[in-house]
């Protein structure tokens, strides 16, 4: 019998699995998905994650409302979705652990501690990750205990370009944390500043996805990690989960494992499926939270169409940020103490990734030549969680591995699309600075920043999980993925995430006190 059995490897799982292999336990670590090959193949632009076999309609969820049509893909590989992402690894603001009413309104969303709580967390994730970064001129940095493992790299020359137009408007660009490795001195490869980072596999290896930097190293140390096998249910029996089941998808055929602790890592859509498909909903004080309070960020990203081409390096920009208006617009009177949001300076991309993710309207617009004019800015607010955005299950509807098929439904409320607007305006005037004429706003509709649905909290009333994770319920069940997340702040939460996870491990292995 394994100590214990993980189900899902991205940031979450693989970082639980970190703690538990460093203390001895026997782990399996169960993926849906294969690994990612790794080769020049990966610069190919098509190479982008929709459209490969790692994004997967195999189980698609069914959109009921706020997607972006009524199947929803999903990401089966070992790593999860960091293997696609673009390495952004922020540490959530002090603030975004006690957020207002104007977010957490009547849902009853708390953080069961503080940020100094998880600030050690922060910093090992940070150093298992290698992030680089400074945040010397963040105006909401939160205290840290040591400094970024890596400094930041060169500004392109187009990033030099959007940090003078902030810095013109009176605001205080700086770089992006990022998970990548730009150092030639330690025993890897640096990164080479190629566009194909954001939605791609680094071909490299520069790029410090879980994969690569958690849990490759961790198969010597004794981590027995199974692809290809896609979770089904959990059997409890007396307040235990007493058997994983799953189905493998190269043999067809179902399997089952047996653990003395499970932890729940599939991410913020597919854990609250797996808890629902098993009936865990009912032995839960809280059941009733269960896939509900879905949160994802109200974002979109702003193309600027200018006379010039603003990177004729043709490099990755994606270097900086610009968060003054986090937590309202201090050259407003009205707005001054609003919530607004993040905004991200984003790489010009590959004209198949605008394809694969705008193709209704790429398709009228002649790529060739029109791409390189292009400079960009990803917009991030928050979102408030309320209860009538969650996941539920259609029994009737089974899919091929035998899990009833996933029905989502998500609505931004008023002051969500607020945020939005009023961060676009803001993002708008910087690229204007950097010689935009004319813009394109897509608004996000994915989930890859979805959290919430099997959130902590204090109230065993009202939070399916407790302070470190643990299932309300089920003793030696934990959930440790973006879902147990209350709010989402308005940064990326794989670092939050990384350093949940961390800590919930941590307590599980020294057992230390409630």
């Amino acid at each position: 019998m394994y100590d214990a059995i993980i189900i899902g490897s991205g940031f979450g799982g693989a970082m639980a699995a970190h703690r538990l292999v460093e203390a001895g336990w026997r782990v399996l670590l169960l993926e849906r998905g294969a690994w990612v090959p790794r080769g020049d193949f990966n610069w190919n632009p098509k190479a982008t994650l929709e459209l490969t076999e790692h994004y997967s309609y195999e189980s698609a969820y069914r959109g009921v409302s706020g997607s972006c049509g009524t199947d929803v893909a999903s990401v089966f590989c070992v790593g999860g979705p960091s293997v696609y992402y673009g390495g952004v690894s922020f540490r959530f603001r002090e603030a975004d652990f006690a957020p207002g009413p104007e977010i957490v309104g009547a849902s009853g969303a708390r953080w069961p501690y503080d940020y100094a709580e998880l600030e050690p967390y922060y910093a090992r994730a940070e150093q298992m990750l290698g992030v680089s970064g400074s945040d010397d001129d963040d105006p909401t940095r939160p205290p840290r205990s040591g400094p970024f493992p890596q400094p930041p790299a060169p500004l392109a020359r187009v990033s030099e370009r959007f940090a003078q137009s902030a810095r013109d408007l009176g605001l205080s660009p700086f770089p992006l944390p990022l998970a990548i490795n730009f150092s030639a001195g330690n025993g890897r490869k640096p990164c080479e500043a190629c566009r194909t980072c954001d939605t791609y596999a680094c071909a490299i290896e520069a790029k410090n996805d879980i994969a690569v930097s958690i849990l490759a190293p961790l198969g010597p140390r004794g981590l027995e990690i199974v692809a290809g096998v896609a979770v089904t249910g959990l059997a409890a029996s007396n307040g235990r989960v007493t058997e994983v089941r799953g189905w493998n998808r190269a043999e067809s055929r179902p399997v089952s494992f047996q653990g003395r602790h499970v932890v729940l890592a599939a991410g913020a859509l597919a854990s609250p499926h797996i808890l629902l498909a098993s009936g865990l909903d009912g032995v839960n004080p809280a059941g009733y939270a269960v896939g509900r309070y879905l949160i994802r960020h109200c974002s979109a990203m702003i193309f600027g169409f200018c006379s010039f081409r603003p990177d004729p390096d043709r490099v990755n920009h994606k270097q900086l940020a610009v968060l003054d208006y986090y937590y309202g617009d201090r050259s407003s009177r009205r707005h001054r103490q609003q919530r607004i949001g993040s905004i991200q300076q984003i790489s010009t991309p590959p004209d198949a990734l605008m394809k694969a993710h705008m193709s209704s309207f790429w398709e009228k617009v002649p790529l060739s030549g029109f791409v390189q004019h292009l400079t960009a800015a990803l917009v991030m607010a928050e979102d408030e969680p309320i209860d009538t955005n969650r996941v539920t299950i259609d029994r009737g509807d089974v899919d091929g591995v035998g899990l009833p098929r996933l029905c989502i439904t998500h609505r931004y409320t008023a002051s969500d699309e607020w945020r939005r607007r009023m961060i676009i305006r803001r993002a708008k005037r910087i690229l204007r600075r950097v010689g935009a004429w004319s813009f394109y706003t897509h608004m996000v509709k994915t989930f890859s920043h979805v959290a919430g649905t099997v959130r902590m909290g204090v109230d065993p009333a009202t939070s399916p999980l407790d302070g470190y994770c643990r299932y309300r319920g089920i003793e030696n069940l934990l959930v440790v993925d973006g879902s147990a997340l209350p709010t989402g702040g308005a940064v990326n939460p794989s670092l939050t995430i990384a350093a949940v996870a961390l800590r919930a491990a941590d307590h599980l292995v020294t057992g230390g006190a409630e």
